[in-house]
């Protein structure tokens, strides 16, 4: 593993926990406001995907040429969208 990769792997595994615990923050409160739970879910899957993109647009310029970069990026982008699929279509 080279170190760019290590370092792409460290920023990870030091900011996702945080988001997550936000994200179900914001999840927590949703549900005991008394939303449906498929629209719970899609804001939160929403909000948390556009959470962890914008901590990747932050490292983008260091680490655009990695495919794990990429991958990830690819994922959260995926959430955003299973999140706009979950709020739309999810009755």
């Amino acid at each position: 593993m080279n170190e760019d990769t290590k370092v792409l792997r460290d920023y990870l595994l030091f900011t996702v926990p945080h988001v997550t615990v936000l994200a179900g923050a914001l999840l927590g409160v949703l549900l005991l406001l008394g939303v449906k739970l498929n629209v719970a879910l899609g804001i939160f899957t929403i909000f948390y995907g556009f959470m962890l993109l914008i901590l990747a647009l932050v490292i983008r310029e260091h680490f655009s040429k990695l495919l794990w970069y990429r991958l990830a990026v690819t994922f959260f982008v995926g959430l955003v969208l299973m999140g706009l699929l979950l709020l739309f279509y999810g009755e």
